[in-house]
């Protein structure tokens, strides 16, 4: 009856399966999956098959749709208490940090490339937000300390409001008539108001979800993505940073202990991941292969000035008033990754129609396929050269279970990997608190369920069940002994997360 939706339902339904096995298979090989799906997008364009796509306004609109979605879901899987320490860090990484990043690329970009300053610091500005799909991909599969990956996640999650808004005030044809200190007082109140929207929609959806006694369990994840959703666009409507709104939304509706907080947290993850396939995919269809020969050397030297002078020059900026150490700086300064928010970023003075946005786009894709190659295969290899790897951090399981929901406490997954204390050590031993217990232990592919005197291995996998009241006090014993075995008390040694 209709052909041309069924073909495009077919077309569709490939191209996401394929996305969807591509994760495995970028996992063993270590390609971040971001471009298989860049990847993908581009074999399906003009290039490969044949798809003519060049709706610039399509691109930036789906875009920003599916960059709500991803901001929302790191906003609700950032638990407080982790991201409280790290909060002004990562508030002067996503605001301070991006300002010098900004300048410090635009000089190098007008005097290496000689670019004008607005397409100079164009170039700057959309590359100064990193990328929350990549860095909640890429960091949450390495052992890191809580502090590191919270600083990371929260900066990537606030830092696309004020990238956001410098790059269209920077794309705007028409004279501003008004000095430059109104751009700022505007770029703060935009912030600020974002902000405050957030926190708004964000307890608005808390006491109406925690009181709301909804029909099916299913409607809990969709009302709380409809609360995210609605602060972006109230932040919109007002003016104010609806990106910012979001993640500030998803952080507290995602720490309030909803009911069904489990499936929640499960249907954010997939819809993130749904968003991600489809945003990457669309921009691998609008880039043109023929021209990105022609972004390669400006797209290195830009990445050089980012990832030599630019991000480390914004963390240290970032880092002075707080006690963050030197090995933590370098590897802040590496794992600044790059997607597709630059990318998406990049459509906005394209769509305004500004000289030179062609090549901005072309040289922003390729930079991003290059440096993220670079970036993301040596972040493992950079945190256990720098010393700030986690050899024991437990990762919250995101399953649906009434029982545990009651008790109001979460199931824990710990593994015990080559050169960590917890090898050796009785299950009592452990000491954990009372509200806390290891239920199963899988060893070898066989789980069974672990009495006081079970020693650990190496390879082991633990469940443990924690409520909590005790899930932090749980979380810093094991690394406690994962530091210094079951005497780490004794050597004065309580897990606290190091700045080092």
């Amino acid at each position: 009856m209709t052909p041309g939706l069924d073909l495009a339902l077919l077309l569709g339904a490939a191209v996401l399966l394929v996305a969807v096995g591509a994760v495995r298979f970028s996992t063993r090989l270590g390609v971040p999956s971001l471009l298989v799906y860049l990847a993908l997008g581009v074999t399906l364009g003009e290039g490969g098959l044949g798809i003519r796509f060049h709706d610039v306004e399509l691109t930036r609109v789906l875009g920003f749709c599916a960059l709500i979605v991803i901001i929302a879901e790191g906003g609700l899987s950032a638990r407080w208490s982790t991201l409280r320490p790290v909060l002004g860090l990562a508030s002067t990484l996503a605001t301070a940090g991006v300002l010098v990043s900004i300048l410090v690329v635009g000089l190098i970009v007008h005097l290496a490339l000689g670019l004008d300053w607005r397409l100079a610091l164009l170039y700057g500005a959309v590359l100064s937000s990193t990328d929350a799909a990549a860095v909640f991909a890429t960091l949450r599969r390495l052992r890191l300390p809580p502090r590191l990956v919270a600083a990371l996640e929260a900066e990537s999650g606030m830092n696309d409001a004020p990238a956001v808004l410098v790059v269209v005030l920077l794309s705007r044809n028409a004279p501003a008539g008004h000095p430059w200190w109104y751009d700022v007082l505007l770029v703060g109140y935009e912030l600020g108001a974002g902000a405050a929207v957030g926190v708004l929609a964000g307890l608005t959806g808390r006491f109406a979800l925690r009181r709301a006694a909804l029909p099916a369990s299913g409607l809990y994840p969709i009302a709380v993505v409809g609360f995210t959703v609605l602060a972006y666009a109230a932040g919109a409507v007002l003016h104010a940073s609806g990106f910012l709104a979001v993640y500030v939304a998803g952080v507290l509706l995602g720490n309030a202990r909803l009911p069904h907080r489990q499936a929640i947290l499960g249907f954010a993850d997939g819809l993130a991941w749904l968003a991600q396939i489809g945003l990457f995919v669309l921009l691998g269809l609008l880039a043109t292969p023929a021209r990105l020969g022609a972004a390669v050397l400006p797209a290195v030297v830009t990445g050089l000035a980012l990832l030599l002078a630019a991000r480390p020059l914004s963390v240290a900026v970032a880092a002075l008033p707080f006690r963050v150490g030197l090995r933590e700086q370098a590897f802040l300064s590496w794992a600044g990754l790059r997607g597709a928010v630059p990318i998406v970023l990049a459509t906005i003075p394209l769509s305004e129609r500004v000289p030179g946005a062609d090549r901005l786009f072309d040289a922003v894709f390729v930079l991003v396929v290059i440096f993220t190659l670079l970036q993301a295969g040596t972040l493992a290899p950079a945190a256990r050269r720098l010393g700030v790897t986690a050899p024991a951090e437990a990762e919250e399981i995101r399953v649906e279970t009434a029982p545990l929901e009651r008790m109001r406490a979460d199931l824990l997954q710990l593994e015990v990997p080559p050169g960590s204390r917890l090898s050796g050590v009785h299950v009592d031993e452990l000491r954990l608190p009372v509200g806390a217990s290891v239920t199963l232990v899988l060893r070898d592919g066989t789980g069974f369920v672990p009495d006081p005197y079970t020693r650990l291995k190496v390879g082991d996998s633990l469940l443990i069940v924690a409520t909590a009241g005790v899930r932090d006090e749980t979380e810093r014993r094991l690394r406690a002994i994962s530091r210094r075995g079951r005497l780490a008390r004794w050597f004065g040694e309580y897990g606290e997360d190091r700045g080092e």
